[in-house]
């Protein structure tokens, strides 16, 4: 039977499908054993001390920093403190962050846990609640700011490049006609004759933004237009190529600043 404290234990699973899994977990005591994955394991603690033994010493994840477990490195974990300790993980495979680099040495973080605001920053949108769904494209996009990420926090450095212009303007025109459909990586890849993650080098050089947020800019656009001609919300959401109004609700406060419903009472004001 288990004790009262495990009782209290649980681990969830992001639903949605990806290339990275994503889980979310509280322990009130012991968590687990010894143990190693072949992959990255990635994440940042929510609350209490999550503490582990690795690579000879024990480490103290607090609010605030980022986990970074190299592949096949043998760890623990248990909480630090009687409140237990809640935390939010990635488990990414090494193939897909050497298909960034490009056959450079897979980045090292010492000691497991960084508190470098840039790797905080590019964790940001993979460790965001569960209920929110990643789609394809924002998880390449992510997934490539991580791995460079990770690179510079590592040491490493970086050569300078040419960039394609021409073949990046042929990838930003399929967005502006295509955006309201389901645009990946892959997609822009065969428009370009690129591969994705030059494209995505490549764009943010020359339209100081990524793919997929050219991708949401031009979606909220559109919704932005829809709403001023009468649609409602969940009709001008499902026009314009989001999943569902609660998904384009979260893009618009977040790029705009307030909510679709207001934008909505602000036009319909402008107009009485």
């Amino acid at each position: 039977m288990p004790s009262a404290s495990e009782s209290k234990d649980w681990v969830k699973f992001a639903q949605t499908p990806g290339k990275i899994e994503r889980i979310e977990a509280y322990f009130s005591g012991h968590g687990y054993e010894p143990h190693r994955h072949d992959t990255y394991a990635i994440g940042r603690t929510l609350s209490g001390v999550q503490s582990f033994h690795y690579r000879g010493s024990q480490q103290h994840s607090l609010p605030g920093g980022t986990m970074v477990l190299h592949p096949d490195e043998l760890h623990d974990g248990e909480a630090g403190t009687i409140e237990g300790f809640q935390y939010r993980m990635l488990y990414i495979d090494p193939a897909l962050i050497q298909k960034i680099l490009g056959g450079k040495p897979l980045p090292f973080i010492p000691g497991g846990i960084s508190s470098d605001p840039r790797l905080f920053a590019a964790t940001e949108s993979l460790l965001k609640g569960l209920e929110e769904s990643v789609d394809t494209l924002e998880e390449e996009d992510a997934l490539y700011d991580l791995a460079n990420t990770l690179a510079m926090v590592g040491g490493q450095r970086f050569r300078r490049c040419a960039f394609d212009y021409r073949r990046a303007e042929r990838a930003r025109e399929y967005i502006q006609t295509e955006f309201s459909q389901n645009i990946t990586l892959e997609t822009l890849s065969a428009v370009s004759g690129r591969d994705r993650w030059s494209l995505s080098r490549d764009f943010r050089a020359l339209y100081g933004t990524s793919p997929y947020r050219y991708v949401t800019m031009r979606r909220l656009e559109y919704c932005r237009r829809l709403i001023e001609k009468g649609l409602s919300l969940a009709e001008a959401a499902v026009e314009a190529g989001f999943s569902d109004q609660s998904h384009m609700t979260r893009q618009f406060i977040k790029t705009l600043g307030i909510s679709p419903g207001r934008w909505q009472k602000i036009i319909q004001n402008s107009r009485a």
